[in-house]
């Protein structure tokens, strides 16, 4: 098969959805309607119906970087760990984490890895503010302090009651991260990127002692938070747990602080807040870091060092879906801008290097 034909070939086969359906028990009968709602850059996501009902599935896209990068089988477990100590979380008081409810896990009925969850009705702050939102001046403040809290509380829950004790390896995490990462985009590198040498460089010589393991989500950002399609603002779930595992929980926030923009900021790759800007007071950078640090109790001292973190793995990470777009792999015109968004991301980083 070539590339293009490899392009050309459906992301999901009914007749083999069909057959899952039917030996998950799921409702209906006869071929299910497949709509392709992906609108992130790695896996794929699609609204499936049959029968009168309605599920998500996530599988990973067409040509994998790593096997943790699209990982089905961990992220379900982890929905799973976390939707039943949600079931427990009322009755004895324990953190709530809103999630998609997770349905069921194939390993190969599809052709690869793949998983239903229940669908969700909500709004996802993307490139643009909802108009719900936009047209209410509280908003982006309450959208900011809703991430937070829910950050908060994802670092609150006890993983290991949660059953999670072999989902991660904590030990050694923060210490392992510049090697598996520079691993991972000497594995695709294609040209010289002596701005992100410099961030692996840098964080290698200031790598702080780390902080207590908690749950991570890997990928926390604004529009990986789903809120109810109503005011007050309110969210609805946390989505896509791909890089979910038991870490430092700093990792989280510096992934999200290290694009988030302050007045007379230029925003880099989007911007982690860019979409609240201009329809009422958005928290900077430090009120935000201020909220978490009070609610968790944590120390943010070598916060800088976290940002730079972030977004260095964000430009090893970018880095490869540039090289799926040269290889003719991905079919995301979007990844071209990668060419220079890229080094603009290392550069980012070194801003917080002192």
């Amino acid at each position: 098969m070539t590339k293009s034909d490899a392009i050309r070939e459906p992301l999901v086969d009914p007749a083999r959805l069909a057959r899952w359906l039917d030996e998950a028990g799921l409702s209906g009968n006869g071929e299910p309607e497949i709509e392709r709602i992906t609108t992130g850059h790695s896996n794929e996501v699609f609204l499936i119906r049959r029968g009168g009902a309605q599920w998500v599935l996530r599988r990973p896209p067409r040509t994998p970087l790593s096997p943790t990068a699209h990982d089905m089988a961990r992220e379900f477990q982890l929905l799973s760990a976390l939707s039943a100590s949600n079931a427990l979380a009322t009755v004895h008081e324990l953190p709530h984490v809103p999630i998609p409810e997770p349905v069921a896990f194939s390993a190969d009925a599809i052709g690869v890895p793949a998983y239903l969850m229940q669908p969700l009705d909500g709004l996802v702050v993307r490139e643009a503010m909802p108009p719900l939102f936009a047209a209410d001046p509280a908003a982006p403040t309450a959208i900011a302090h809703s991430l937070i809290d829910l950050l908060v509380t994802i670092h609150a829950v006890d993983w290991r009651r949660a059953g999670l004790d072999e989902f991660g390896r904590p030990d050694g995490y923060l210490t392992r991260q510049v090697p598996r990462w520079t691993g991972q985009l000497d594995r695709y590198r294609t040209r010289a990127l002596p701005e992100v040498d410099e961030a692996a460089a840098w964080l290698a010589a200031h790598t702080p002692e780390m902080q207590s393991p908690t749950i991570i989500h890997g990928d926390y950002k604004l529009d990986n938070v789903m809120f109810a399609p109503s005011l007050p603002v309110s969210p609805l779930a946390v989505l896509d747990w791909e890089q979910a595992t038991i870490g430092d929980p700093l990792v989280d926030l510096g992934w999200l602080l290290g694009l988030w923009c302050d007045p007379g900021d230029s925003p880099v790759f989007g911007g982690a807040n860019a979409a609240l800007l201009g329809h009422g007071e958005v928290p900077t950078r430090s009120q935000v870091s201020a909220r978490y640090s009070e609610a968790s109790g944590r120390d943010l001292t070598h916060l800088d060092f976290y940002c730079v973190l972030g977004l260095f793995k964000l430009a090893c990470v970018m880095e490869g879906s540039y090289a799926r777009f040269k290889n003719g792999t991905s079919d995301d015109a979007l990844f071209s801008f990668l060419e220079e968004g890229v080094p603009a991301l290392a550069r980012r980083a070194l801003e917080f290097a002192t």
